[in-house]
């Protein structure tokens, strides 16, 4: 039985921020029981929701030696559908209203305490992990602490880490001389082949250059970031570990996300009866947000981070123009100002067309999902995204820009062969993006007999966690033979 140990700065159903609470809340329930064990490291955060809070039990506690100081380390344990969770408790660290907070030297102190307390508490609790497998730059630190002061005490010799970048271009980056003072790490561990990044010192760097392998999570991506323009300055370390990086497309939960037993949409349905069904949900949507009922108008649904990243700026480009066809569009969620206002303004201006809902609601989010005819995500980069393999899974057919996990994920339109789940672009260019989707309207309106194989083949794919978890399995058994 190989021990796993999970430590990440967020993970459902506790704590959510982004889809990477989702990968540590649902992997780990998937990777097979019979030749796994596997446990999870979370913070003991205050702004956890109350029922959360109410499962943690009381564990222990002791004082650890970290910055300058002797620090509370309180341990409480909790266990959901068959996961042994652990959390680490400290109030000064950890009881802030939200996760994570804008004073960037607080939050690297925050994590490289959670780092050094990870693994200062495995002898208390008796559990000693074959592979420590990070998450993100605020565990960039375990890998380094791991080699520098753990190693020479024989109950952490030999143990193996894994880097895992959900999104590389968050890196926790400070000057030299505070993240040394925080650390207590040796001038030997600030070089440039170290956690030296130019000026200032950089916990992700750190993690990937001591993790015995790197993954992050789809494959498209993991050789995006080999180059200077997706690789945020990291390139040439990830060129150089090349042999010791792989990409492993995330998975959704098929049970919260099944159109066919989702409480949060009216009309359930499956890839059987989705023709008579699915539309029945666009109906409900369309009287719900006041925008004018017509079953055979296309609607086109946006969840997402109203941020540049998510490709914003080109739909802002050319959103007058796409207005003047026969579509209807649905947006939620919140982000930057330009473009939530950018939103509304549209909203005003074509009040029967564009319904903008600028906040975020999880139910309505399940509605969009169900009730669009094409989901649309013009990413700049996009690591894996998890948002089009919910789209497929409700027969929702992406519009997507291919990059990274876009491109692993969405099988772009190919009318000679009738092949394909979505409708593909390359360039990241404004004028692009609108001809594809006028090239999905042509197939909305005038091949609904296409349109609907591809609906089809979007539903039979499978991009749950069980196809995932199968990779990273034997990503395991490669590293502890």
């Amino acid at each position: 039985m190989k021990k796993i140990l999970f430590v990440a700065s967020e993970g459902v159903p506790f704590i959510k921020t982004g889809g990477l609470a989702d990968v540590v809340g649902s992997l780990p329930k998937e990777i097979d029981k019979r030749f796994f064990d596997v446990r999870v490291i979370l913070p003991k955060y205050r702004c956890m929701p109350q029922p959360m809070k109410d499962e943690l039990q009381y564990v222990s506690n002791f004082y650890m030696d970290f910055h300058w100081k002797n620090e509370y380390v309180g341990i409480f344990q909790a266990e959901v559908d068959g996961i042994k969770y652990y959390f680490i408790d400290n109030e000064y660290y950890f009881n802030g209203f939200k996760p994570y907070g804008d004073d960037v030297i607080f939050e690297i102190e925050k994590y490289a305490y959670f780092s050094k307390a990870a693994l200062s508490i495995l002898p208390v609790i008796d559990f000693r992990p074959d592979i420590i497998h990070c998450h993100d730059w605020q565990t960039g630190l375990v890998p380094v602490y791991l080699k520098e002061r753990f190693q020479g005490s024989e109950f952490y010799r030999g143990i193996k880490a894994i880097m895992t970048i959900h999104n590389l271009k968050f890196q926790g980056k400070w000057d030299i001389k505070s993240v040394k003072d925080i650390t207590g790490l040796p001038d030997y561990y600030f070089t440039p082949d170290k956690l030296a990044f130019y000026k200032d010192a950089n916990l992700l760097k750190g993690g990937i250059v001591y993790a015995d392998a790197i993954t992050t999570v789809s494959a498209t991506y993991a050789e995006e970031i080999k180059t200077p323009f997706y690789g945020e300055g990291l390139d040439g370390l990830l060129r150089a570990r090349s042999n010791d990086l792989r990409g492993i497309v995330n998975g959704i939960d098929y049970e919260e996300f099944n159109p066919a037993t989702d409480k949060h949409i009216p009309h359930p349905y499956n890839a059987i009866n989705f023709r008579k069904e699915k539309g029945k949900n666009k109906r409900d949507l369309q009287r719900e947000l006041g925008l004018k009922e017509d079953d055979k108008c296309m609607m086109i649904g946006i969840v997402s981070r109203l941020t540049d990243q998510k490709g914003f700026d080109l739909i802002a480009y050319v959103l007058d123009e796409l207005c003047q066809d026969a579509i209807q569009i649905v947006v939620l969620g919140t982000g930057a100002e330009q473009y939530e206002n950018m939103f509304r303004h549209f909203a005003w201006k074509y009040s029967d067309k564009v319904s903008a809902n600028i906040y975020y609601s999880d139910p309505l989010s399940h509605k969009i999902y169900a009730a669009s005819d094409a989901f649309l995500m013009p990413s700049l980069f996009e690591p894996c995204g998890l948002s089009q393999l919910m789209a497929l899974r409700y027969g929702t057919i992406p519009i997507v820009r291919q990059t990274g996990g876009l491109t692993d994920t969405v099988e772009p339109y190919n009318k000679f062969e009738s092949k394909g789940t979505g409708f593909g672009f390359l360039n990241y260019n404004a004028h692009e993006m609108l001809q594809t989707i006028r090239e999905a309207e042509g197939v909305y309106y005038d091949q609904k007999r296409e349109w609907n194989k591809m609906i089809d083949r979007a539903m039979a794919v499978d991009f749950s966690w069980k196809v995932s978890a199968g990779k990273y399995q034997e990503m395991y058994d490669w590293l502890k033979p």
